[in-house]
């Protein structure tokens, strides 16, 4: 995927999903790190292929990391949860 597929405007699917992902890497009854499997099962809605677009959106855009099979909220994203400047 190329920075131009990942700027491009997202489709309401793709933002739903993306959405979907933010929230679970911020809940607060879960660990920080979440296997990128267990997330799979999370959002079982989508089909991986379109989670792993997402995944690589979210991260180009500073949102999540990753490492391994392993994805998480980043700093920056935390802190705008706790600021409460994320309403969903």
């Amino acid at each position: 995927m190329t920075s131009g597929e990942l700027s491009h405007p997202t489709d309401g699917e793709t933002r739903r999903l993306e959405r979907a992902v933010v929230m679970q890497l911020l809940r607060d009854d879960c660990a920080e790190r979440w296997l990128i499997a267990a997330l799979e099962r999370a959002v079982s809605d989508f089909a991986p292929a379109m989670l792993e677009r997402a995944l690589a959106r979210l991260e180009y855009a500073g949102v999540v990391c990753r490492a391994s099979e392993s994805v998480w909220a980043s700093r920056a994203a935390r802190c705008l949860d706790e600021l409460d400047l994320i309403g969903l």
